[in-house]
């Protein structure tokens, strides 16, 4: 990990709350969720699938379909080259310049997102043409992302069509396609899905050492925390959407505060274990509409079974708030694993 800039806000997103309408009712999705992001430095973003991790990224730019969503925050603050904007309030045309040009996406599947029809030169091209107005050769410039992307002969390759290319190809062209507006803020969701370990490696050299050169914000989205161990900065823990654990990434790793995360860190497989068996989570997390009244995680969490009953009975009943539990590292719940209970 190697932070080039320290204290440069980039975003800051607090008490973000998602709710998608189900007829008459709206199912809550994703509650109170604060996090920032800085320049130079990785966040990681992570949890289960269904914790509401790519639902929280979609909303910053408001990429959600409103209706069904319905999204409220406290604040949802980038600061631009310009100054400070209100992505929850911004007009549209505010929104249409920052989509792209100060926050660019990476999303899960590239054989979804490029446009099959286009060759892939002219889709990287229009990212500059609508954000770069300033560059006058913009197929030099589509030349130079893709060369910096890592594609070869990237002159043939930008007049090729997105189905005549690799999965690991592909995706490196939503990265050059990210990269095209110089954003400040790149948003990479689960970036290296369906791609070999080979190709996975590569492609995040690719997004750190681009983050490095150009100091720009990460925020990446990923179950993996082998990928988290290796490049984060900082570490968001979500849980049936919530955000329940939130620090610098080598004390969350060493001595996480949240049940949750423990439970995380103790399922992921480790060399040398042999044909021991792999430690579990059980159940599953729950579904928008049938949260738990109480702490989210009860009734997954074995920390809870080791309390009293009257502790049982409060994870049970009441929400936990988030709290700072020391300097820098925020945890949602009652007991957290690094303070003494009884």
């Amino acid at each position: 990990m190697n932070r080039i800039s320290t204290n440069t806000r980039l975003l800051e997103t607090t008490d973000l709350n998602i709710g998608f309408a189900a007829g008459e009712k709206v199912l809550p999705v994703v509650s109170s969720v604060s996090f920032y992001v800085d320049a130079g430095e990785i966040l990681a973003l992570v949890g289960e699938s269904g914790c509401g991790k790519s639902i929280s990224c979609l909303a910053l730019t408001r990429l959600l379909p409103s209706p069904p969503a319905r999204i409220k925050a406290g604040a949802i603050r980038f600061y631009s080259s310009e100054g400070a904007v209100e992505l929850h309030q911004a007009p549209a045309r505010a929104l249409r310049r920052i989509r792209g040009g100060g926050i660019g996406y990476i999303f899960q599947e590239p054989s979804a997102s490029l446009n099959p029809v286009l060759r892939i030169g002219d889709q990287i091209a229009e990212a500059i043409e609508l954000h770069r107005p300033e560059v006058e050769d913009v197929r030099a410039e589509v030349i130079s992302l893709l060369t910096q992307v890592g594609i070869p002969a990237p002159e043939s390759r930008a007049d090729a069509y997105p189905h005549e290319l690799s999965g690991g190809m592909q995706q490196r062209v939503m990265i050059a396609m990210a990269l095209a507006g110089a954003p400040r803020l790149l948003v990479a969701d689960e970036p290296t899905t369906a791609l070999d370990v080979t190709i996975q490696a590569q492609i995040l050299e690719l997004i750190d050492r681009t983050r490095k050169e150009r100091n720009m914000g990460v925020i990446l989205v990923t179950h993996n925390l082998g990928i988290v161990a290796e490049l984060a900065d900082r570490v968001a823990v979500m849980y049936a959407g919530t955000l329940v654990e939130s620090c610098a990434t080598e004390p969350l790793l060493q001595s996480p505060a949240h049940p949750y995360t423990a439970a995380l860190l103790a399922a992921v497989p480790r060399s040398g274990s042999g044909r021991a068996r792999l430690t579990t989570i059980p159940g599953a997390v729950p579904p928008p509409g049938q949260y738990p009244r109480g702490c989210r995680f009860f009734g997954r969490c074995e920390h809870c079974a080791t309390l009293s009953e009257a502790q049982q009975q409060l994870c049970r009943d009441q929400l936990p708030e988030e709290r700072e539990i020391t300097p820098g590292h925020t945890c949602r719940c009652h007991y957290p694993l690094t303070e003494k209970t009884g």
